[in-house]
């Protein structure tokens, strides 16, 4: 591929704003661009120089659960079961699509006409903790395993303070549980108020309630999707943050 197509893609992006945010200048532009590039672009794009970036999410994946795993291990003294909660809470989609967000990697995605109108959905989130993986395996390939790291323990690792104070180790349902049952004695319930839809693409709202009093809705394409939003908005609702947990340090 020429060298000079790479470098007006780079350029038009202005994807040297993305390296001076990061802190990391590559190498191999290709590579850096290549991590943008969503599969629906190639569709309405056939004679696109270069891949998709499913490939270098796949790697990417790899390197940042080994990163935090190698974090966790090496500074916290907590048993197995909650670091891989830990864990979970930092490389899942939410708190990929959260840094992503944070370091505003949307506008250098390549994305089919389709796929370019659904900012702030769910289906945009996705792709942009996508994204941020495929970046950390672009990073690895043009610098290494030590450059890697130290990105990801600058804008993931940093994110475990907040995991803690606020729970989200814990899947928003049982902290809404475990919360109401702790200071209010009261389990929750869920209620489906409404179905919307076709049987393929149907949309649930649920409320969850405290004995009677109707806490919060919540919506999903399913009844577990929409139960755990309602448990999320909840949460919020009545600012709970979920059950503390003692942390062991090595140190």
């Amino acid at each position: 591929m020429s060298k000079d197509i790479v470098e007006t893609l780079y350029s038009e992006k202005k994807f040297s704003a993305l390296e001076a945010t990061t802190g990391v200048v590559f190498r191999d532009k290709s590579l850096l661009v290549q991590a943008f590039v969503h599969r629906s672009y190639l569709n309405e794009n056939r004679t696109f120089p270069l891949p998709h970036n499913e490939r270098l999410e796949f790697l990417g994946d790899a390197v940042l659960e080994l990163v935090i795993t190698e974090f966790l291990f090496e500074n916290y003294l907590n048993p197995e079961g909650e670091l891989t909660n830990w864990r979970a809470a930092l490389v899942n989609a939410k708190m990929c699509a959260f840094v992503a967000n944070e370091i505003n990697l949307d506008p250098y995605l390549f994305l089919s006409n389709g796929e370019s109108k659904d900012a702030g959905t769910k289906a945009r989130e996705y792709i942009l903790a996508n994204a941020i993986e495929a970046l950390i395996g672009a990073i690895y390939l043009d610098h290494g395993y030590t450059i890697a790291s130290q990105f990801i323990m600058r804008f993931i690792a940093t994110k475990l303070p907040q995991v803690l104070d606020e729970g989200l180790w814990m899947d928003p349902k049982s902290r809404f549980q475990e919360s109401s049952q702790e200071l209010l004695g009261i389990t929750p319930t869920y209620k489906v108020l409404n179905e919307e839809g076709p049987d393929h693409n149907k949309v649930f709202t649920v409320a969850v309630y405290l004995d009677k009093e109707k806490v919060a809705e919540g919506t999903g394409t399913s009844k577990q999707e929409a139960q755990v939003d309602a448990a999320e908005n909840a949460l919020k609702v009545k600012k709970w943050k979920g059950p503390k947990i003692e942390i062991l340090k090595t140190n």
